[in-house]
């Protein structure tokens, strides 16, 4: 068989195939990273107007967090020590509660009534990240909800779930 009878009976075949694989796939949409919008029973009995954690594939997204005593919301009484641990460890249940840790977090973002107060909140912060210490932002802002001294929101990543 010559090259040309050859090329006679491929190229058919594989426009056979190739069209096979296009009808096939019409139907399918694609097919996105699956959102879930995870919101504890502390925050639902609270009323509260947000979702604690969004998951977004192997992503997770967390709202920001206060050193506010869980399932209530009150700061903690005391010292601003006692608050930037409470806040952390709000945190880190919220991560855990979700399937991470963290030593998944990627990126945070902290937000400070004074900025002065950086090195304090530096203090308590760095104990939380064993392994690594994640990417970070941070601004100040005129005021913080319920009169809060900081407020530290996270991305942290997770096992994607199999679709």
């Amino acid at each position: 068989m010559n090259a040309q009878t050859l090329a006679a009976y491929i190229l058919p075949a594989s426009a056979a195939v190739m069209m096979c694989l296009c009808i096939a796939s019409a139907g399918e949409k694609p097919r996105g990273p699956d959102v879930e919008y995870l919101t504890s029973e502390e925050t639902k009995k609270l009323n509260l107007p947000f979702s604690d954690t969004v998951r977004v594939g192997g992503t997770l997204y967390l709202s920001g967090m206060l050193g506010i005593e869980p399932g209530t919301m009150r700061l903690v009484p005391g010292a601003s020590r006692k608050r930037r641990r409470r806040r952390s460890e709000n945190i880190r249940r919220v991560l855990e509660r979700n399937g991470s840790s963290m030593d998944r977090v990627v990126k945070c973002t902290v937000m400070m009534a004074d900025m002065a107060e950086w090195p304090r909140m530096n203090a308590v912060y760095v104990t939380y990240f064993k392994k690594h210490l994640p990417a970070r932002s941070a601004l100040g802002a005129s005021g913080l909800a319920l009169g809060a001294r900081v407020e530290i929101e996270c991305i942290a990543v997770v096992d994607a779930k199999n679709p």
